[in-house]
């Protein structure tokens, strides 16, 4: 059995890997997992999902023994989904890392080739210009439901909402559609809160309209976030932290009185929530309130 196969003191990295995918298959094999055996594609993307976002957690935290259990977690699961593939002869690990590398030398011209450039910006440009002559050498100049090619095709309609919006606008900042500044974004913002304003000032408020009109803010401050160096991601994230850590405070002092949510009322929990948030302690978080 895999699993039982001495290693010398030293294994080199091809062995290390080797035997992470002979754990796998076995998993997966007659003898193993019952658990492991049931998984499919679909069923294991959830917890693709939630490694992500565990990985990102623990750069948050700067907790490097963390960031090293989760990115084995990441790994997991590519060599999972590839070992499902590869039990039904589609692919197998070793085509997916081949693929990669062909990826990484083709889209790095100016490393292995003779391309050169002058900064980070044009080696983005040459990424995306690359990676466009792809898409139309795999695909016909219409997608599937008739469209012209676009360059946000490459944008994945099934990412999180606030990461597709950087990201398809990033895309289109790469031809210059874009604010020239955090400022204008600023007005941008301004013009669209007015007029989510003037649709709630309608007598019967459309509820379809007052969605778009929250979108479209709701993008704009993606928009602004990005313009300010900021992952609007990570950074609504940390608020999210944030409020977690001032309402359990809340809590604690309710407790401290003796009362529960449901004894106080708005007014108490708002003087509580103020006291909390201007206090010396919360001085070092910097993201608003």
């Amino acid at each position: 059995m895999a699993s039982s196969r001495t290693f010398p003191d030293n294994p080199g990295p091809e062995q290390r890997f080797q035997a992470l995918v002979e754990v796998m298959a076995r998993l997966r094999g007659p003898q193993g997992c019952p658990w492991d055996r049931e998984q499919t594609h679909q069923t294991l993307k959830p917890y693709l999902l939630e490694e992500a976002y565990e990985v990102l957690h623990a750069l948050d935290e700067g907790d490097d023994r963390e960031l090293c259990r989760e990115l084995g977690d990441v790994l997991l699961q590519v060599v999972f989904h590839a070992q499902i593939a590869a039990e039904e002869g589609r692919f197998d690990i070793y085509a997916v890392i081949d693929a990669l590398r062909e990826k990484l030398i083709r889209r790095h011209p100016h490393v292995f080739g003779n391309v050169t450039v002058q900064d980070a910006q044009e080696v983005t440009r040459n990424w995306e210009a690359i990676k466009a002559q792809e898409k139309a050498q795999e695909k016909s100049a219409a997608s599937q439901d008739g469209r012209p090619a676009s360059v946000l095709d490459g944008v994945s309609p099934r990412m999180p909402a606030l990461i597709e919006a950087r990201q398809l606008t990033e895309r289109a900042a790469y031809y210059d559609f874009d604010w020239p500044d955090a400022r204008a974004v600023l007005a941008k913002l301004e013009e669209e809160t007015g007029e989510l304003q003037a649709v709630l000032a309608q007598p019967a408020p459309n509820p379809q309209e007052i969605a778009e009109e929250v979108g479209d803010l709701l993008f704009v401050v993606v928009n602004l976030a990005r313009k300010l160096g900021l992952d609007p991601e990570a950074t609504l994230k940390a608020t999210n932290q944030k409020f977690r850590r001032r309402f359990a405070a809340v809590e604690q002092v309710l407790a401290a009185r003796g009362k529960t949510l449901a004894e106080s009322d708005p007014a108490e929990m708002n003087a509580i929530w103020d006291a909390i948030k201007h206090a010396p302690a919360s001085s070092s978080e910097s993201h608003g309130g």
